[in-house]
């Protein structure tokens, strides 16, 4: 059995169905993209339903709810990877996660490549909604830096750290508590970002329950619409 370091070594999939393939989708002849390079932030484990489990424990990453456990957990990830070789840092980070929408109907699986941060609101001292207060980078709006879309349906997420169930709270096309965060860390380590979220709820007052009743479908779409579909090369 040849080993993953050679294959590795290697640098492209021979296509000959290896046990220890390291590159993704496995097994398709010339395909240069490895496992290691691509790094999966989800939220909670029960949103990828025990789905990701060939992912672990390299390049799946499980943040936690909100934007501050968002940011530490990715921060402390991609600052380790700025110390090893360079061939084996991570070169694109996908989030996959649910969020709720009272624009786009319940079940569809969105690329969301614009972000915003609908709970910074200090427009009482003449700040925009969103803007963070005396700073000058990243901007309001923070969008996806990579070229792989594989869903046409497009969106942009507003993010912050509630459960939306009332139209105050609402601000974006689909609401999520971690998404902005996310790029925002991607942004200052200069990492291509992309989401995907599976709406469950139409953030409103039945949220909480359409969130639990759907939320198990949108990892199965995820795989087949997102990551069976990456390209050879990024």
């Amino acid at each position: 059995m040849l080993s993953r370091e050679f294959l590795i070594e290697r640098g492209y999939c021979c296509g000959n169905g290896c046990l220890m393939c390291p590159y993704i989708p496995k097994h398709i002849k010339g395909n240069k993209v490895m496992r290691r390079n691509i790094l999966i932030v989800s939220a909670l484990d029960v949103e990828t339903q025990g789905q990701l489990e060939d992912w672990k424990p390299h390049n799946l990453l499980i943040t936690g709810v909100g934007k501050v456990n968002a940011t530490y957990k990715l921060t402390k990830r991609l600052a380790v990877e700025g110390s090893i070789d360079y061939d084996a840092r991570i070169n694109l980070v996908i989030n996959y996660g649910t969020a709720g929408s009272r624009k786009i109907k319940k079940k569809t699986l969105v690329d969301c490549t614009k972000f915003i941060q609908r709970d910074m609101d200090v427009t009482g001292l003449g700040f925009m909604r969103g803007e963070t207060p005396f700073e000058d980078k990243p901007p309001i709006t923070i969008e996806s830096t990579s070229e792989f879309n594989p869903i046409g349906r497009k969106a942009t997420c507003g993010s912050g750290d509630n459960f939306v169930e009332d139209r105050s709270q609402y601000y974006g096309e689909v609401v999520d508590m971690e998404a902005y965060a996310l790029a925002k860390v991607c942004h200052h380590y200069n990492v291509p970002f992309i989401s995907f979220k599976y709406i469950t709820d139409g953030a409103d007052e039945q949220a909480h329950e359409d969130w639990e009743a759907n939320l198990a479908d949108g990892i199965i779409e995820f795989k087949e619409k997102v990551l069976d579909k990456l390209p050879k090369s990024l």
